[in-house]
């Protein structure tokens, strides 16, 4: 017993039991005691004296109940641990999206301050000219004024004078000596009455100043307006039968629903949607988004053949719900979408299209030429497989050739612009991906101006970015104005033509970014258009403008007044299953790429089809952007190829 003794001051009670080392296995309830049992139901320790009152519950070793409970603890924090990566990649993600509001927030300042201190210039400028124009035409009839001022003085002094000399004559004698001078007196008098003096005033007192402020203001009021939504990705979905299965060749559509964090539907547009249906080899499919402005948005798109594909649908560069999408496209429509419901969706009967390879074999080889222009065209060489690495694509969409002779490709997935020799030499590369200047976010088009500066058409930036011929940002255009440039060139006057394909306009800047003009809505109409793509420039400055959805080319002035359309929806000679890239050669004739029907079909500067350009050693498979060489090759963007084609072409 005395092995168990206390202090001094311990009870002998306390001295007779045997007790737990302070804080190890001690019973809650009862000091001293030592537990050694665990009620399940009650979820506590209990020692001897607690064992009565958990008679009838559940009781397990307590040994075994603390290895239950830290194995459970092991357990969850193991599972609270693997969340930490996802947690800190969510926060540099988070953290990205941040910085990159930021330097947005910082563009759009700078925008805000450029663009009112220009119209503040614009104002002054105003200012000097009215007042310029206020003392010239005060000036003009000022001297009108003060002439005849001048004139009338002296003729009012000329007549007093001779008036009070006449006088003096009369009030003295006649006499011999004062004839001559009465004689002289009454000739000047005669003169004087006949004197030819302006009696009616020559000009007018109006200097009147007319200001229609009232629009100005109104407009001023609205001038700007700050564009944002609150969709994120992981809330908003897709509908549609677009999402599963389409028919070849035929429109379909996917209907997007964005939705903010708490799942609430938003009601604005504007939201930064990207959409590509692609094989497991690569994106081929470029199609439309409309934004009806409501929060709902939809995808059209047309597949050029059969195969099982996916539809990845992206908000701010992230996955909507669902996405990617698998997508199975046939040549008819299957039972379970072959329905009149399902054909109304798509808007034309599956049953058009007889035979789902005729069209195929036609797209792809060599249709029937017309012989008063046989050109004889077949491929040169062909540069890129799909990938991140130099000659290697992700999507590639405009094209242009510089006198230089350089080709010019961009690599739009691959947010970059590659630019290799006429003979195919790769010789650089430029382009960071971002939102902030000087940085590429889906580049779509590219242009060489006679500057030698690269103008680059940034879908998803809503913008226009100038670099220098070695790849050196100088300046944007158009932010704040432009909603989705697709496609990018360059007039007789140095002039910048965008064609903005979510807009469905054409606008025309300076290279210092003011807006020279502008032209085109989304419709039918012949001056509207439905999706519009790329732009050449013809000898003449005239715009060649290919409307993607409308299935034709449009010939447009500078000013937009439509000169010349052709093209209709068909496989015919002609015709176009959604035209994208366009070129002009030195006798006029028009390159079409036309992309749903996978060929380059060749008219003359009237729009009459002229001839194909041979494409069936190596088919093509959408063809994007087109361009000609500096030596007279035309270039294309395969786009379902990952590469780009140079075929001869006899001009």
């Amino acid at each position: 017993m005395e092995a168990h003794q206390h202090s001094p001051d311990s009870s002998s009670e306390e001295c007779t039991v045997l007790e737990a080392p302070p804080g190890k296995n001690a019973c809650p309830q009862h000091a001293g005691k030592v537990a050694d049992l665990y009620c399940s139901a009650c979820e506590c320790a209990l020692c001897e004296d607690c064992v009565s009152e958990h008679e009838e519950h559940p009781k397990v070793a307590l040994s075994q109940a603390l290895e239950q409970h830290r194995s459970s603890l092991q357990e969850k924090l193991g599972t609270v641990q693997n969340r930490l990566p996802q947690i800190s990649d969510t926060l540099s993600f988070v953290k990205e999206i941040l910085q990159q509001l930021t330097n947005q927030r910082a563009s759009i300042e700078e925008d805000i301050q450029s663009s009112f201190e220009d119209l503040h210039k614009q104002l002054d400028v105003r200012k000097s000219v009215l007042l310029m124009e206020l003392e010239v035409t005060y000036g003009l009839k000022q001297k009108v004024l003060q002439a005849q001022v001048d004139n009338l003085i002296r003729g009012e002094g000329d007549i007093m004078a001779s008036c009070t000399q006449s006088e003096e004559a009369l009030a003295g004698e006649a006499c011999v000596a004062s004839l001559q001078v009465e004689q002289e007196l009454q000739e000047r008098l005669g003169e004087l009455t006949c004197l030819g003096l302006p009696c009616q005033p020559e000009e007018n007192d109006q200097l009147d100043l007319v200001m229609e402020t009232d629009g100005l203001r109104k407009s001023i009021h609205n001038l700007g307006t700050i564009v944002t939504t609150s969709a994120v990705a992981s809330q908003s979905e897709a509908m549609g039968a677009g999402l599963e299965q389409c028919i070849v060749g035929h429109p379909a559509s996917v209907t997007i629903v964005t939705r903010d964090k708490s799942g609430g539907a938003c009601k604005s547009g504007n939201a930064i949607l990207s959409a590509e249906v692609f094989t497991p080899d690569g994106s081929i499919v470029d199609g439309e988004i409309v934004d009806h402005k409501n929060g709902t948005y939809e995808f059209v798109y047309i597949v050029p053949k059969e195969g099982d594909f996916s539809l990845a649908l992206r908000l701010y560069d992230q996955h909507i719900k669902g996405s990617p999408f698998k997508l199975t496209v046939t040549a008819y429509a299957t039972p379970s979408t072959g329905s009149s419901e399902g054909a109304k969706r798509r808007g034309k009967s599956p049953g058009q299209k007889k035979k789902g390879s005729k069209r195929a074999s036609s797209a792809l080889g060599t249709p029937r030429r017309k012989t008063q222009n046989p050109i004889e065209d077949d491929l040169i060489f062909r540069i890129g497989t799909k990938g991140r690495n130099k000659g290697e694509f992700t999507n590639l969409q405009g094209v242009a050739a510089s006198s230089s002779g350089r080709i010019l490709i961009a690599d739009s997935n691959n947010q970059c612009v590659q630019i290799f020799s006429n003979e195919g030499e790769f010789k650089s590369r430029f382009g960071v991906r971002g939102r902030s200047p000087g940085q590429l976010q889906r580049p779509t088009g590219v242009a060489v101006h006679p500057s030698g500066d690269i103008i680059i058409a940034d879908y998803d930036n809503k913008w226009v970015s100038i670099f220098s011929c070695e790849g050196k940002f100088k300046a944007k255009l158009g932010s704040g104005r432009l909603m989705g440039p697709k496609g990018v060139s360059v007039d007789q006057n140095g002039h910048v033509i965008v064609v903005d394909n979510k807009a469905c306009t054409v606008f025309i800047f300076q290279l210092t970014g003011k807006l020279i003009a502008k032209f085109g809505s989304r419709g039918n109409g012949d001056k509207q258009f439905a999706g519009p793509h790329f732009a050449a420039v013809n000898k003449n400055n005239e715009i060649i403008v290919t409307d993607f959805h409308n299935h034709s080319v449009k010939v447009f002035t500078p000013e937009g007044e439509l000169v010349l359309k052709f093209g209709s929806n068909g496989e015919g000679n002609g015709q176009f299953n959604a035209p994208t890239g366009v070129a002009v050669d030195i006798n006029g004739n028009i390159i079409v790429a036309d992309w749903g029907n996978s060929r380059i079909q060749v008219f003359d500067g009237s729009g009459s089809f002229l001839s194909y350009i041979n494409t069936s050693a190596d088919p093509l498979y959408g063809p994007q952007g087109l361009a000609l060489t500096s030596d007279g090759h035309v270039v294309v963007a395969d786009s379902g190829n990952h590469c780009f084609k140079v075929y001869r072409y006899l001009q």
